[in-house]
C-alpha cells in the first residue's frame, strides 16, 4: 500500500483516523500495531513474519542488555547485530554477491555458482536500522528499554515512515510511545504536511521522473538532453523522497507523533559536506552515531580520519541498494568530502562567494546522480559521456527533444526551480513554529484532541488552498500510471 493511492486515502486512512481517535489511549499503540502491519502486509502477507522475526529479537536482546550483566550484555548486543544486518543482509546482498562471484569465475572459465532469486521485502533497510538502533541505544544507556513488547513492534511496525523513512531511532520516540498528545494544532499541520508532500509527489515527482525516465532510456542523448535529464532526475528524486518524508512526519502529527525532519533545502548546500547535512538528515546522522563515530570519527588523525569517511560513504551508497553503482556513488561522495576535509575552511573554494559554491557543489550532485540513477557502470560511463559531449548524437535524438522540450515539461521544471531556492521544507519544525502551515487554527473546548492554545480566528485562505491542492492532486492521481515511491526500492 502506499500513501499515493485511492486504498490508503479513501479507505485506510480515515477508517484508522475514525477507529484510532474513538480508542482509549492504552489501546492506540496495539490498534496502531495492527493497522501498520496490514498497511506492510498489503505488499506480500510472507513479509510480515520476517519483520515479527526482527521485532521479537532485537526486543529480548533489549530486555538482557537492560539486565545490566556485563558478559550477557556484549552478548546480547552482538546477536542483536549479527541477526539485524545478517537478514538484511541475505535478502538484499546475496544475489548481487553471487553474480559478482560468477562474473570472476567466468573470466576464468570455472564453474558458475547457483543464483537464489530472492524477493527483497519492501522497507527492510529502515527497519532494520530502527530495530537496530533500540538495543544500541539501551546498552549506551541513551534510552530505558521499551515497556512491553506492544510498545517496541509499535515503533518498528509504524507505518508513517516504515517503507521510506525517515529513519526513526528509538530514543527520540521512547517517551512518545508511552505518552503523548493528540492535539488539534498538531494534528492540523500534520495534515497540512501529508497534503504538501502528497502534492509534491502527484505533480511534481512523477513528471520530473517521466522525463528522466525517457532520457537515460535513450540509446545516446545529446549533451544539452543528457543535462536537462539528470536535472529532471535530481528534481524527482528530491521532491519523490522529500515528498514521502513530508508525508510520513505529517502522519506522524496526526497521530500525536512528532518525527525529525529529513530534509533541509540540500541542492542550496555550498559543499558535498553541507549537502549531508541537507540530505537524508536521518541516514546521515545514523551513519555518523552509529558507525562513523564508533569507527574513531575524526579523532584519529588526518589519515584515519579519510578512511573512515571513505568507509561510511561506501557502506551509505551500499545500503541504497546492491549495483555497482551504488558503490561508485557512496565513493564518489566519499572522495568528494575528504577533498574537503584536506582543504580545509581557510581554502581558496571556501573563499569564493557562495553563489558559485552552491552553483558547483550542485554540478557535482548532478554528476553523482548519474552513478545513482544508472542501471549498470556503462550505462552510466555513456551517459557522462553524453553530459559532456564525447558521444556522436543519433538523428533520434531529434525526436527526443520535441518530447522533452514541451510547454508542460518546461513549466513543472520550473516550478521545481523555485521550490529548490525557497523549498517547503525549509521551516522551522519547532512546536512554536510549526502552526504556520496549520490546515485550521480554532478553539475546541472537548472532543479527543486537547487544546493547548487558544487561536480566536480561522484563517480561510491557507485551508482552502491546501484543500484545493489536495483536490487538484487527487485528480491527477486517477489519471496517472502507478508510481511508487523511489525509495522503496531501498
Amino acid at each position: 500500500m502506499v500513501f499515493t493511492s485511492h486504498i490508503f486515502v479513501y479507505y485506510f486512512l480515515p477508517l484508522l483516523l475514525l477507529v484510532y481517535y474513538n480508542l482509549p489511549h492504552r489501546w492506540r499503540n496495539a490498534f496502531l500495531t495492527v493497522m501498520s502491519y496490514v498497511f506492510y502486509g498489503w505488499w506480500n502477507p510472507w513479509f510480515m513474519l520476517l519483520m515479527m522475526t526482527t521485532t521479537l529479537v532485537n526486543f529480548w536482546c533489549g530486555k538482557v542488555i537492560a539486565a545490566q550483566i556485563p558478559s550477557f550484555r556484549r552478548a546480547a548486543l552482538a546477536t542483536s547485530v549479527i541477526v539485524s544486518l545478517g537478514t538484511l543482509g541475505f535478502f538484499k546482498y546475496f544475489m548481487f554477491f553471487t553474480n559478482s562471484v560468477n562474473d570472476l569465475l567466468a573470466l576464468g572459465g570455472s564453474e558458475l555458482l547457483p543464483v537464489l532469486q530472492i524477493t527483497l521485502p519492501i522497507g527492510i533497510s529502515f527497519y532494520t536500522f530502527q530495530a537496530l538502533s533500540y538495543t544500541v541505544d539501551v546498552y549506551r544507556d541513551d534510552a530505558p528499554p521499551a515497556r512491553s513488547l506492544l510498545d517496541f513492534a509499535c515503533f518498528v511496525s509504524m507505518f508513517p515512515q516504515l517503507i521510506a523513512g525517515p529513519i526513526i531511532r528509538y530514543h527520540t520516540v521512547a517517551q512518545q510511545l508511552v505518552d503523548r498528545q493528540h492535539t488539534l494544532p498538531r494534528f492540523s499541520a500534520g495534515t497540512s504536511l501529508f497534503i504538501l508532500g502528497f502534492a509534491k509527489k502527484i505533480l511534481l515527482a512523477n513528471p520530473m521522473g517521466e522525463m528522466a525516465d525517457a532520457v537515460f532510456a535513450a540509446a545516446a542523448p545529446a549533451t544539452l538532453d543528457a543535462w536537462f535529464g539528470v536535472l529532471a532526475y535530481a528534481f524527482q528524486i528530491y521532491f519523490d523522497f522529500s515528498a514521502y518524508s513530508d508525508m510520513a512526519v505529517g502522519l506522524g502529527r496526526m497521530l500525536g507523533f512528532e518525527f525529525p525532519k529529513n530534509f533541509n533545502a540540500p541542492y542550496l548546500a555550498d559543499s558535498i559536506t553541507d549537502f549531508w547535512r541537507r540530505w537524508h538528515i536521518s541516514l546521515s546522522t545514523f551513519l555518523g552515531d552509529y558507525l562513523y563515530i564508533p569507527l574513531g570519527g575524526n579523532r584519529r588523525g588526518p589519515a584515519r580520519t579519510y578512511v573512515n569517511l571513505a568507509t561510511v560513504m561506501l557502506l551509505g551508497g551500499l545500503w541504497h541498494g546492491a549495483n555497482w553503482t551504488f558503490l561508485a556513488w557512496g565513493a564518489m561522495h566519499g572522495a568528494l568530502l575528504i577533498w574537503e576535509r584536506w582543504m580545509g575552511k581557510n581554502s581558496l573554494y571556501a573563499a569564493l562567494p557562495r553563489v558559485f559554491r552552491v552553483g558547483f557543489t550542485f554540478v557535482l550532485v548532478l554528476i553523482a546522480w548519474v552513478l545513482f540513477r544508472a542501471e549498470n557502470i556503462e550505462s552510466a560511463g555513456d551517459y557522462l559521456a553524453a553530459m559532456f559531449g564525447l558521444q556522436r548524437t543519433p538523428p533520434s535524438s531529434l525526436l527526443l527533444a520535441s518530447q522533452l522540450y514541451t510547454l508542460r515539461n518546461i513549466a513543472v521544471m520550473a516550478i521545481c526551480a523555485i521550490l529548490t531556492i525557497q523549498p517547503l521544507q525549509a521551516f522551522d519544525w519547532s512546536t512554536k513554529e510549526r502552526d504556520r502551515f496549520a490546515l485550521c487554527k480554532c478553539k475546541t473546548p472537548s472532543g479527543p484532541f486537547r487544546q493547548t492554545g487558544r487561536v480566536p480566528f480561522l484563517q480561510l485562505f491557507q485551508p482552502l488552498s491546501l484543500l484545493l491542492l489536495f483536490a487538484f492532486a487527487l485528480a491527477v492521481m486517477s489519471n496517472q500510471a502507478f508510481n511508487p515511491f523511489l525509495y522503496f526500492q531501498f
